[in-house]
Order: C-alpha cells, then sequence, then structure tokens
C-alpha cells in the first residue's frame, strides 16, 4: 500500500508557482473586465461629487470672506468708521486746542476778560448805555387741531 502511494505521487504532476500566478492573473483580468462599466460609472459619480463638494466648499469660503462677520464688507465699514472718528478725534483736538488759548488768555490778558465779561455777564462801564434786541419768540409746533 505504501508502494501504491508513493507511486500515484510520484505520477501526479503538482502545478508550479508560476502557472498559478498566471492563473490568478487572467480570473483577475476577466473579472476586472466583467465589471469595468459598473467600476468606470462608479468612479465617475465619486468624481462628480467630489467636484460639487469642493465647488460648494469654495463658494461658501469665498461667501464667507465677503459677507461673514470678519468678511470684506464689514472690514470696509470698520475702516470707513474708522476713518470717521479719527476725524471727529483731530476735530476735538483743534478745538480742544482753541479752548485752551482762550483760558490761558483769560488768566492773563486784561482785554480778553473784560470782552468776556461784557459779552457773557452785560456788564458795562460808567456811562456806557448798551441796547439790547428782543429774543425772536420761538416757533410755535404746527398743530392740525385748528383744521378739524
Amino acid at each position: 500500500m505504501k508502494e501504491d502511494l508513493k507511486s500515484r505521487f510520484q505520477s501526479m504532476r503538482l502545478p508550479s508557482a508560476d502557472e498559478s500566478v498566471r492563473r490568478t492573473g487572467e480570473f483577475v483580468l476577466q473579472s476586472a473586465e466583467k465589471y469595468e462599466p459598473a467600476i468606470a460609472r462608479v468612479f465617475g459619480w465619486r468624481r462628480k461629487l467630489g467636484t460639487t463638494v469642493a465647488s460648494v466648499l469654495a463658494a461658501w469660503i469665498l461667501f464667507h470672506v465677503l459677507f461673514g462677520a470678519n468678511g470684506t464688507v464689514a472690514y470696509g465699514k470698520k475702516r470707513a468708521e474708522y476713518k470717521s472718528l479719527e476725524q471727529d478725534v483731530n476735530e476735538l483736538q483743534k478745538e480742544n486746542e482753541q479752548l485752551q488759548k482762550h483760558v490761558e488768555a483769560l488768566k492773563s490778558d486784561p482785554a480778553a476778560i473784560e470782552r468776556e465779561a461784557r459779552e457773557q455777564l452785560h456788564y458795562t462801564k460808567p456811562g456806557e448805555v448798551v441796547y439790547v434786541a428782543p429774543a425772536l419768540p420761538a416757533q410755535m409746533p404746527k398743530n392740525d387741531s385748528a383744521k378739524k
């Protein structure tokens, strides 16, 4: 019996590794040819989906850059507000300088003191006559009740 098995194994030829690899490769190629249209569709859909997602993401980023909380539009508004406030500060500084000069003049210049006393407090020198024009009457608000 041992001899019978021995002779069987000797007469049987085992496939070589190269032949096994070749057969596997042929099977893979046949399978790929069979499913190639489906794979092409899947890759096509995936490519379209990826392009769509990238486009939507780019549009969202662009919208956010332009109109977001810190976007270009908000930046332009803040810059205009900054320039306006800077101009107001410059005007107030000039006014402050003028008032400082006026205060210094009132502290040291007798003519400035006299002018303020005459204008603000209506002071006069002895023998002067001051004429004061009557104040204009304040306009009354329009009232439609008279028409009724």
